[in-house]
């Protein structure tokens, strides 16, 4: 996530990291700059920023999405950005559920779908 900021052409102030895990908020607020919004997708709901790094990471050998399949929170966490709305998941888990497949089929015809292999991991 930090190499992902470091690469972006936006500033912490004006993006937000949000995730349906209350776990993950807690690691991401320890990990990210402190002047980024974070915080789980029900709190940031009525919000917008500039950036959305919304993180749907699971990801299990049975390619199960549980808590994901509440599409009506994703509708609202995928309508915050103003600008950008950068997705971090396993698509090998949410592409096998028919909405985040459709999704991923969305990103993939605009030419905006990426992969982790891309960063140079430092």
């Amino acid at each position: 996530m930090q190499q992902l900021l470091q690469n972006g052409d936006f500033v912490a102030e004006s993006s937000a990291f949000i995730s349906p895990y209350a776990g993950q908020v807690l690691m991401a607020k320890d990990k990210l700059p402190k002047t980024m919004r974070v915080s789980t997708i029900d709190s940031f709901q009525g919000q917008e920023k500039s950036v959305i790094v919304l993180s749907l990471v699971r990801s299990n050998d049975d390619c199960e999405i549980g808590f994901l399949k509440d599409y009506r929170r994703m509708n609202v966490a995928i309508t915050r950005a103003k600008d950008a709305l950068i997705v971090i998941g396993d698509s090998a888990t949410i592409g096998a559920d028919p909405f985040y497949e459709s999704f991923l089929q969305y990103v993939e015809q605009y030419g905006t779908y990426r992969t982790v292999w891309e960063f140079e991991m430092i």
